[in-house]
């Protein structure tokens, strides 16, 4: 099952990939023209700091046995059978958070629906709609590496056994 990967040491926090994801899931899916979007478009990927000053991009990581879809009291979320992928459905989300509250790496976070102005939960879908999420097209350190968990060790494996590698999956 792909899912995206982070190579520690290659990423600067530069955002990137999380300006690719808002214009991804905005409703012009351009940059200039997202911006001005009322509410503005939120991304699915964040860029968190440790304490040590590291950067490091965080997304839902569709977790085996996701605690949200049990929390999800409008039935909004699921995991995909074939996939493996834990969607939203924003036409069901009723805003109550508690997929929020549950989450346990704090990826899931609340939004408006743009052309709606209706609150929901929103979480990384690994752009559904593209060959590859746009987080990964717009890295560019290529700190983002999407693909099968054997194709990301072996890349890792290739570049000197990156020890600062973290698989992003549950």
């Amino acid at each position: 099952m792909k899912r995206v990967f982070v190579d520690l040491e290659r990423c600067l926090g530069c955002h990137s990939c999380m300006i690719a994801c808002a214009v991804e899931h905005s409703l012009s899916k351009e940059l200039f023209k997202a911006i001005q979007e009322t509410p503005l478009p939120k991304p699915r990927i964040e860029v968190r700091t440790t304490e040590k000053g590291d950067s490091f991009p965080l997304q839902c990581r569709h977790c085996e046995e996701p605690y949200c879809i049990d929390a999800c009291i409008a039935g909004a979320i699921r995991k995909d059978p074939e996939t493996g992928l834990v969607l939203s459905d924003e036409k069901k989300c009723v805003g109550c958070w508690m997929c929020v509250m549950v989450c346990p790496f704090g990826v899931i976070r609340p939004s408006l629906v743009p052309d709606k102005r209706e609150k929901v939960a929103i979480r990384c879908d690994l752009c559904q709609d593209r060959e590859t999420p746009a987080c990964v097209e717009a890295c560019p350190t290529g700190a983002l590496f999407f693909g099968e968990a054997e194709e990301f060790k072996k890349a890792a494996g290739k570049e000197g056994g990156k020890k600062n590698a973290l698989l992003n999956s549950g």
